[in-house]
């Protein structure tokens, strides 16, 4: 944890509240994310995003400062999320052991790290809007990791310990995430212009072949 945080932190234990949202501030954009990966609900998003920082401040004293500060505040969002999620009966969580997770014979796939690409390029709304939407129909385990991993920028023992699975699971899933995701993509990729096709093959190398080919 950086040292600005631990001074933060014993500050706010020590009464000064006020600096709590100091603390909470960069993180925001990543917890809401990690529960909307899970709910799929901007508003339930929010709802658990709300949720996720009183719960943090309540029990920031706990916080032993073993992992990250980001990464006790995610998992914090992701358990949230999933709380709400069997609260609710609206889907299984981790209900299924899937054969296609078993963590061996792992071959890390050839394509480029979407974290690579400038946040600028993201704006290009119409291709923006697509990945989006493509990430939200992913199956749950895959949207989740590749929430954390690719766009929140975690690294795999992160991931693992947000999501309570083993690093080379975290590999697994983001692979498959990655190939899904590529997959649902080929067939827009066909239909773009020649701009929009450079940005997404720089995202989507894979993608790109394919959408040549299918």
């Amino acid at each position: 944890m950086a040292a600005g945080e631990a001074e933060i932190i014993g500050r706010i234990l020590a009464g000064e509240k006020n600096l709590f949202e100091n603390l909470i501030r960069p993180y925001e954009r990543m917890v809401y994310l990690a529960a909307f990966s899970i709910l799929r609900n901007e508003a339930d998003a929010e709802d658990a995003t709300q949720e996720t920082m009183l719960n943090a401040y309540r029990h920031l004293a706990s916080f032993r400062a073993e992992s990250k500060f980001s990464t006790w505040l995610v998992t914090i969002s992701v358990n949230e999320a999933r709380h709400r999620l069997r609260r609710e009966r609206r889907a299984p969580v981790n209900s299924i052991e899937r054969a296609e997770d078993r963590e061996g014979d792992y071959t890390p796939a050839l394509l480029t790290d979407w974290r690579e690409v400038p946040l600028e390029a993201l704006e290009r709304a119409e291709v923006r809007e697509k990945i989006r939407t493509a990430v939200a129909e992913l199956p749950g385990i895959y949207r989740e990791v590749f929430t954390l991993r690719d766009l929140e920028e975690m690294d795999v023992h992160e991931t693992a310990q947000v999501l309570g699975i083993t690093p080379t699971l975290v590999k697994v899933r983001v692979h498959r995430a990655r190939i899904l995701l590529q997959k649902a993509l080929a067939p827009y990729f066909k239909r773009l212009d020649s701009p929009r096709r450079s940005f997404l093959e720089r995202v989507l190398p894979f993608a790109a072949r394919r959408g040549r080919t299918v």
